[in-house]
């Protein structure tokens, strides 16, 4: 391994820039050891290090069938179609890849055939639809740029679980969802997302057959996620626009019938949700359900008697064809889980409610799933390496390690490789109110206006809510001068990929974000050379997540704060500040403005995530920061 990544590497070739770094060496030759002892590693690489390739060599050459999981389908297409072939090139040796989502990712032929949109523009969709099926070879919906990925055209022409027909489809022969897990069986190496391994996990854990193959080694990057997606994973829940949805069905499965009975029961049931919707609190966000369950009771129980009664009239006409048959499972599954959510005494979780503009979604989620996981990844047979820039507090991985019932298992940190104290600054505005002042987003707002006239480059400003992204989004509307020119761009007025691209494209913009800015997100060069954190993440106490974590740690005898907390929300911190510098040339500032990094005793804990990069609250420090870097920057290009 070390060899491989030395200044005569095969990579050198075909990846321009290559340099080598000792911790991506360091960090193959322990990703190799732990696949062939089968062995639990844990590793934080920080940007830079090139944690990518240093496990996909090491997995290459064992010879090991792997399974590797990513964040998100967009980090699963990059792994596959880019990082692969390349890292394929140099190693030499012919391997078996594949790629395998889950199935509501792929075309549904059978589906497709009934598909009968209502709404207009619908109508347009899945005539590209019909259009592209005849050209695709994988059925993978990634393929299809014409159609949006949130339009209504998808859930008709993709299956669930629940709703697949399985070996007794009539297009079974053509299924691509079938042709991927065929591929994916024989394949070396296969590259899949969090949501379908953990979905894997949790049907293991049902008594089910797993869908994936078996693996001698399973590598879980950006692995900072899986704690709290396990926790959902091994909860129960069930939305409103799921159980529209099947109705839909019902009524198209069963329009030859018109069974009088049946279309009242229907109708009775899209009735106890449209009541449920009323009854449910109009603010969006995460509701504690007990605290909303006086208003919710009464519906909740008409929507159970009501789904009970149209299963029983379902599984009468079963016999009738397959669909009708699955659709009365799928009923009868929503109301078994209606039930479990309904109850106090069903299960040791948190109940909890998720209000969305068109939706509601209940959501029960256990308290703790370290049992769980260390029975599932305690096999002995399989090798585990979790690996993300985000996995230790300090030195301490005990934060991530407890939540997975990981606490054998080794941790290894490798810092990035960039000049941190020479490219970062972290800058603390004298003066700032408290995070709790109703002035705290405006103040931000005006701390961030100098550094525009110190900087050419771009602005990400992060919040921590939704409220004070509003806040700030109102304030720049009303001061749209002082920006000199500057475009504005802010979250929820295009989709993500659109806005990044944009402030690519524009080199000197300003983006205000929360939540999904904080991480994945990857801007090099002068494009960004200033994010200003508005307050230290902690997450809401009102958070379900939070919320089920701290019941555990305090029944346990623990301190929730300093045991969950307070590390999670230094982890966050870390996430947000590591959208600066992303190559080796980047320069830039961070600046956090909570007056609490230098007013309590934990501050501290904030200020070393953020090391080596040196901390100052004078603005001409920052000035001439920026002015050195920005001057280099100009006579390096000019050179």
């Amino acid at each position: 391994m070390t060899e491989f990544f030395a200044e005569n590497s095969p990579l050198a070739r075909h990846l321009p820039g290559f340099q080598p770094r000792a911790g991506q060496a360091w960090m193959a030759e322990a990703v190799a050891e732990t696949i062939a002892e089968r062995k639990h590693l844990i590793v934080e690489a920080g940007t830079g290090t090139g944690k990518t390739f240093a496990y996909l060599l090491p997995a290459l050459q064992s010879g090991c069938r792997t399974i590797i999981s990513t964040g998100t389908r967009a980090l699963q297409d990059q792994l596959y179609h880019r990082d692969l072939p390349l890292i394929s090139k140099a190693v030499g040796r012919p391997v078996t890849t594949a790629l395998l989502k889950g199935r509501s990712n792929y075309l549904c032929l059978q589906r497709l055939e009934i598909a009968a949109p209502d709404a207009p523009e619908a109508v347009e969709d899945l005539a590209e639809v019909c259009s592209w099926q005849h050209r695709t070879v994988s059925g993978d919906r990634a393929e299809l740029t014409a159609v949006p990925e949130d339009s209504v055209v998808w859930p008709l022409v993709t299956s669930t679980v629940d709703n697949c027909l399985g070996q007794q489809c009539p297009l079974y022969s053509k299924c691509f969802v079938v042709k991927a897990r065929r591929k994916a069986q024989e394949a070396d190496l296969v590259v899949v997302n969090h949501h379908l391994l953990l979905a894997d996990l949790a049907m293991k854990e049902s008594g089910f057959v797993e869908f994936l193959p078996g693996a001698d080694a399973i590598i879980l990057d950006e692995a900072h996620q899986i704690p709290d997606l396990a926790a959902q994973f091994f909860g129960i829940s069930l939305g409103s626009r799921e159980l529209e949805r099947v109705f839909d069905e019902i009524d198209a499965a069963t329009l030859a019938y018109r069974d009088k009975e049946l279309v009242k029961r229907v109708d009775r049931s899209r009735t106890a949700v449209r009541v449920l919707r009323v009854a449910a609190p109009r603010d969006q966000g995460r509701y504690e359900l007990s605290g909303v369950l006086a208003e919710l009771q009464t519906p909740l129980n008409r929507l159970l008697a009501a789904l009970m009664d149209l299963a029983q009239v379902l599984e009468q006409l079963a016999h009738a064809s397959m669909e009708i048959a699955k659709l009365a499972e799928q009923v009868g599954s929503a109301a078994e889980r209606l039930s479990h959510l309904c109850s106090d005494d069903t299960w040791d979780g948190l109940r909890w409610l998720d209000v969305n503009p068109r939706s509601i979604r209940l959501h029960l989620t256990p308290l703790d799933v370290s049992g769980t996981m260390r029975n599932l990844l305690n096999t002995g047979h399989q090798a585990w390496i979790f690996t993300s820039a985000t996995l230790a507090v300090g030195e301490d991985f005990a934060h991530f390690t407890s939540r997975l019932g990981l606490d054998d298992a080794p941790g290894l940190r490798f810092p990035s490789p960039y000049a941190l104290e020479r490219r970062g600054l972290v800058y603390l505005p004298p003066g700032m109110p408290a995070p709790s002042d109703s002035e705290h987003t405006d103040r931000m707002m005006e701390a961030v206006m100098p550094l525009l006239e110190m900087t050419d480059g771009g602005v990400f400003c992060l919040f921590t809510s939704h409220r004070a992204l509003t806040a700030a989004r109102r304030w720049s509307k009303s001061r749209r001068r002082r920006f000199r020119g500057r475009p504005l761009l802010a979250q929820g007025t295009a989709p993500r990929d659109d806005l990044l691209q944009r402030f690519r494209e524009h080199g000197n913009a300003v983006l205000l974000g929360t939540g999904t800015f904080w991480e994945g997100v990857d801007v090099r060069g002068s494009a960004l050379t200033v994010v200003a954190i508005d307050k230290l993440p902690f997450a809401s106490p009102a958070d379900p997540m939070t919320m089920a974590r701290v019941e555990f740690i305090r029944r346990q005898g623990g301190n929730p704060f300093s045991e969950h907390q307070l590390p999670q929300a230094a982890l966050t911190l870390k996430q947000g500040a590591g959208r600066l510098l992303r190559d080796q040339e980047d320069y830039g500032v961070i600046m956090l403005c909570d007056p609490r990094v230098r007013s309590k005793a934990y501050g501290k804990l904030f200020l070393e995530c953020l090391q080596p990069m040196p901390v100052t609250d004078q603005l001409d420090e920052v000035a001439r920061f920026l002015t050195a870097h920005e001057q280099t920057q100009v006579a390096r290009v000019g050179s």
